[in-house]
């Protein structure tokens, strides 16, 4: 044991009152930051003020000097918590003030304004093999009525798999081909890249405009490439389909005034402005999400966006039917696959890992590979696909799994988003202790994309008791309920990858704390509708420039 003692006639600094708990570090212990810190209270007490008194004011807040010492000292625990809610309050003002800031300079840039024209859309519309759902038809018309006005669109997409983003952003495209402008369409993948390329055509078919499409990839040979950069050049090329190729610098356009931008968050803030900077004045944005966001996030993560949401499911979807499966069941459940590939349908198996791994218990896609080839499968036709595998070969073993010359595919995540194979209807999942909710849920939504009945097995790797993650699934086929699970149990780094907490600067606020982010973000409009001289704030000022570069656009 190692007991502390301080002189009861000294301020208490390691004993005898709540005590803060620092993040430590070989030779820092939070014992040694106390002491620091009690050192410097007289300095903490003179700190200026960071936010504007006419939002202290509003939002009852303690002062910023008050905040600070009640985060590192403090009295009670009502104190602590009104320090806390201080200064959680101004790590999200920060972050609305910045993203609004963006939209609002988003605003003043003009951009080309594309009319809505009522007969190309009905001929668009009646021609589809299916029926738009209410969440398409009203996410098209802000779409349309966005592109009517001068002020370039910034929107994004946001709808759960299988939900139908693809067709509103074909009918966004429609609108600015009619009317003479060119259209760029980035994908993150070639895989994804070339089966939105092979949508869009048939979708255009019944306007006749699949002939103005090209598509462009960094697999395409050097001659085809140069053709395709000519006729963007000049004109002939109206809409263009691909990946990082598009943003290259051989790439010119001649008159692009929308891009759609799929999956956007992965990419670049830099790729994403190179990709704008093509069409030589300020285009039209729509980008596209398959990753159900809570609301709190969107406006935090996504605050200068226009948002449209797409909830329903096609018509004649259903349901896709979940199950957790122990690792004594494997037998069984290989029989009911065999029963779904007897009946013509294909399957995935989707693992955690390529290879096997000596730091990792899980199964790998090598090794099920080789098991099922050899064993209980090997009379049917199974392909392997994973992230090592160069592009040709992935997009060849793709398109076999599409054409049905393989009834099994075994593959790592590189399938999670966008593959569309409507005869799939099983998705086994090995391990899915090793996969995030949201990562499932994409997962489980390459299958039930047509009237069949689908499945989703997930094979666990112990006899444990699942965690209530994995029990979650197979209550709930509901990714916006799912996002919400993910983000309260594991953060927002769970939903959107890239954008970690420390990006942000949020070490205090919760992303799950609706009321505080509705809060500071109507503060922040506030702020800007008054037109207060930020300026004056010297470190507020200092945080929102910076955080202006970590939101969505800048």
């Amino acid at each position: 044991l190692n007991p502390s003692i301080e002189l009861a006639s000294d301020f208490p600094v390691n004993t005898a009152r709540i005590l803060p708990i620092y993040r430590e570090t070989k030779g820092l212990t939070s014992r040694i930051i106390r002491k620091h810190l009690a050192n410097l209270r007289d300095f903490i007490e003179s700190l200026p003020e960071s936010l504007p008194e006419s939002v202290i004011e509003s939002q009852d807040l303690l002062s910023r000097n008050q905040a600070m010492i009640g985060i590192h000292f403090p009295e009670s625990a009502d104190h602590l918590e009104a320090a806390r809610a201080r200064l959680g309050f101004e790590e999200v003002f920060r972050l609305s003030l910045a993203s609004l800031l963006n939209k609002q300079e988003n605003q003043s840039e003009l951009a080309d304004t594309i009319p809505f024209d009522t007969k190309t859309a009905k001929t668009f519309v009646d021609a589809l093999p299916f029926t738009l759902t209410d969440g398409q038809r009203a996410a098209a018309w802000s779409i349309y009525q966005d592109m009517q006005k001068p002020q370039a669109m910034n929107r994004l997409l946001e709808g759960d798999v299988g939900s139908g983003k693809t067709v509103v952003a074909t009918m966004a495209a429609v609108m600015a081909l009619h009317a003479g402008k060119q259209v760029a369409f980035m994908a993150p993948t070639e895989l994804l890249a070339r089966q939105h390329a092979d949508t869009v055509f048939k979708l255009l078919t019944a306007l006749k405009m699949e002939n103005q499409c090209s598509l462009l990839v960094g697999s395409m040979k050097p001659a085809q490439k140069s053709h395709v950069h000519k006729m963007l050049q000049e004109g002939t090329c109206r809409f263009v389909i691909g990946t990082h190729a598009l943003f290259q610098d051989a790439v010119s356009t001649d008159d692009l005034a929308l891009i759609i931008v799929d999956e956007q968050h992965r990419f670049g803030v830099e790729q994403r402005k190179a990709l704008m900077a093509k069409a030589g004045k300020m285009p039209h944005v729509l980008s596209m999400t398959a990753t159900p966001i809570p609301r709190s996030l969107a406006l935090t993560l996504y605050g200068e966006l226009d948002i449209s949401i797409l909830k329903e499911k096609p018509k004649g979807r259903l349901e896709i039917a979940t199950e957790l499966v122990p690792p004594s069941s494997r037998p069984t459940l290989y029989d009911t696959l065999e029963t779904q590939l007897k009946e013509g349908r294909q399957i995935f198996i989707v693992c955690p890992l390529i290879s096997e791994s000596d730091s990792m218990e899980a199964r790998s896609a090598e090794l099920v590979f080789d098991e099922l080839s050899k064993g209980r499968f090997k009379k049917w036709r199974i392909g392997l696909l994973h992230g090592k595998r160069n592009v040709d070969d992935k997009s060849a073993v793709m398109q076999q799994f599409v054409d049905h010359k393989l009834d099994i595919l075994v593959a790592t995540t590189v399938i999670e988003v966008g593959v569309d194979v409507p005869n799939a209807t099983v998705m086994m999942i090995e391990s899915p202790e090793r996969f995030g909710l949201a990562q499932i849920h994409q997962l489980r939504g390459r299958v039930g994309r047509s009237d069949l009945q689908s499945y989703c097995y997930l094979m666990l790797s112990d006899a444990q008791n699942p965690s209530k993650r994995l029990k979650a699934l197979e209550r709930t086929n509901d990714g916006f309920k799912l996002a919400e699970l993910d983000l309260e149990l594991r953060g927002p780094g769970a939903i959107y990858g890239t954008m970690q907490h420390g990006a942000l600067d949020l070490r205090i606020a919760k992303l799950t704390d609706t009321h505080l982010i509705a809060a500071a973000r109507a503060a922040a409009q506030r702020c800007l509708d008054e037109h207060i001289n930020l300026l004056q704030y010297k470190e507020l000022n200092a945080h929102v420039k910076r955080l202006r570069t970590v939101t969505n656009l800048n």
